[in-house]
């Protein structure tokens, strides 16, 4: 792999991420720590460390076919692999119609990788999104490099927030990180399921925003979402369009009066496709090889630090624009046929050889936590009250 590429993923802390538990770390292909890299610069940040952050809080390391963060896996499937997330309660009811075979709460992923084994691509594909499962076939789909333009001033713009986990709220941390004033919207059936993760990566992507909790199914505060709405410059929204769209939300509407809309989705706003970060890199292609040619997880859930740099970087440089941002696309721009590798020891660490000599494995690592998160709504009275919004 190319010099350049090469010392990056060295320096981004994903290596050690990367490969079996008893086995070498092993080098992602592609240029995705680059990437990372050049669009960290737009805020003054190692946007390559990003990638390996939440890894530094949680202490997770590399696991194989299993996720950094253990609730994805790769199976092998009739004609290749696919990456297939149990994340959430249901999940194992949903991944049990998905193979029509009912699977237990407790441990569903011996019967499931049996089913799967005699499933084809084209099924599970059609399945997944048919049911609102976070799995898809592993298609590398490489793609042309993502540019951005020259960067404007944030300063004093309001961001308003509907992201959740990582991509998003990276999205608005990195925005805010740029002079903008972020308010990140919960509804009281659906909080942030990142506020039961790890708590001080938590709080270093929503240190110094405001939170605001507002119930679209009550009146008054559907008409609250809509004129908060109405108020903003930047609109991030992290899940299916249409989720927004039942709230009363016009994602065209915004634009046309001269808002910048951010749409993170798995596989566009044309598709109903569900993914997290772990499944979506790696049926993208962003995985790793060990000795067998048999696919690892490269990192911990890349998908979602790249795509929140893509869509902070498309806001800050490319305003007014709703900007359809799918995280597959994000992962696949990266893969441009640069292969992966494999690090090798030299004395007590890891290196990785590159052109111009070999570079030492970074581990994962974060930056410091600036403060505490806002509780769930703490600032709802008070942002209403200063946009005179009821």
């Amino acid at each position: 792999m190319g010099t350049d590429a090469a010392a990056d993923w060295a320096a981004s802390g994903v290596v050690p991420l990367t490969g079996h538990p008893d086995g070498p770390p092993l080098v992602p292909p592609g240029r995705a720590a680059s990437t990372a890299a050049d669009l960290g610069s737009l805020f003054g940040v190692d946007g390559a460390a990003l990638l390996g952050e939440r890894a530094a809080f949680t202490g997770h390391r590399r696991a194989g076919r299993v996720s950094v963060g253990g609730s994805c896996r790769l199976l092998p499937i009739a004609d290749g692999w696919a990456a297939v997330s149990c994340a959430r309660p249901d999940d194992p009811a949903l991944l049990g119609a998905l193979v029509e075979h009912p699977l237990p709460d407790d441990d569903p992923w011996p019967l499931l990788t049996a089913a799967l084994a005699r499933m084809p691509a084209r099924d599970l594909a059609e399945r997944a999104e048919l049911l609102g499962v976070a799995a898809a076939p592993v298609r590398p789909a490489p793609c042309g490099a993502w540019s951005v333009g020259a960067p404007r001033s944030l300063a004093g713009r309001l961001v308003v927030s509907f992201g959740a986990l990582w991509a998003g709220p990276l999205c608005a941390h990195l925005l805010a990180r740029a002079g903008a004033r972020v308010v990140t919207v919960e509804t009281p059936t659906r909080p942030d399921g990142a506020r039961r993760g790890e708590p001080r990566f938590h709080a270093l992507l929503h240190a110094g925003e405001r939170s605001v909790v507002l119930d679209p199914s009550a009146p008054g505060d559907r008409h609250a979402l809509a004129s908060l709405v109405e108020a903003a410059d930047v609109v991030i929204e992290a899940s299916r369009p249409r989720a927004l769209r039942g709230f009363g939300l016009d994602a065209e509407a915004a634009v046309a009066r001269g808002a910048t809309w951010i749409s993170i989705t798995a596989a566009g706003r044309a598709s109903n496709r569900i993914g997290f970060g772990d499944d979506v890199a790696a049926s993208a292609g962003l995985v790793a090889h060990d000795a067998a040619g048999r696919p690892v997880f490269a990192g911990d859930a890349l998908a979602d630090p790249l795509t929140g740099l893509t869509a902070a970087a498309l806001a800050l440089t490319a305003p007014g624009v709703l900007h359809d941002v799918a995280m597959t696309e994000v992962v696949a721009r990266t893969l441009d046929g640069s292969p992966g590798g494999c690090a090798r020891r030299e004395g007590a660490g890891w290196v990785v050889d590159t052109l111009s000599g070999p570079v030492p494995v970074a581990a994962p690592r974060a930056r410091p936590v600036p403060g505490p998160a806002p509780g769930p709504g703490t600032d709802t009275a008070a942002v209403l009250a200063e946009l005179g919004i009821r």
